[in-house]
């Protein structure tokens, strides 16, 4: 089992960013799948979930500026992001929902003038 995560990188406040995540090893549409991320110092936070069916749902401080979408085809989680503000400075990290699977790299998002 593999999870990928890219599209990370450096903009400015209120910029977007859409990550990816690509699994592999076992069929992402069945699994309740997330988004997490990690500021340094901090533990490790659930960002948003979609359930197998595309349900989502999302953690307070994103919610009404991220989405959360599933590619089935082609077992990719996205997490697109708008309004970005200095505290969604992280390291983004996709995983099942609660996480089964050895985490991935991550993808950077640095959010900053």
């Amino acid at each position: 089992v593999q999870l990928v995560e890219s599209g990370g990188g450096l903009v400015q406040p209120g910029g977007s960013l859409r990550l990816s995540c690509t699994a592999s090893g076992f069929t992402s549409s069945f699994f309740a799948m997330a988004w997490y991320r990690q500021a340094p110092g901090k533990q490790r936070e659930l960002v948003a979930t979609s359930t197998s069916g595309a349900t989502t749902n999302y953690v307070d401080s994103v919610k009404g500026r991220f989405t959360i979408s599933r590619d089935n085809a082609k077992n990719t989680v996205y997490l697109q992001m708008n309004s970005l503000k200095s505290e969604d400075s992280a390291v983004y990290y996709c995983n099942t929902n609660p996480y089964l699977f050895t985490w991935g790299q991550g993808t950077q998002v640095t959010i900053s003038s």
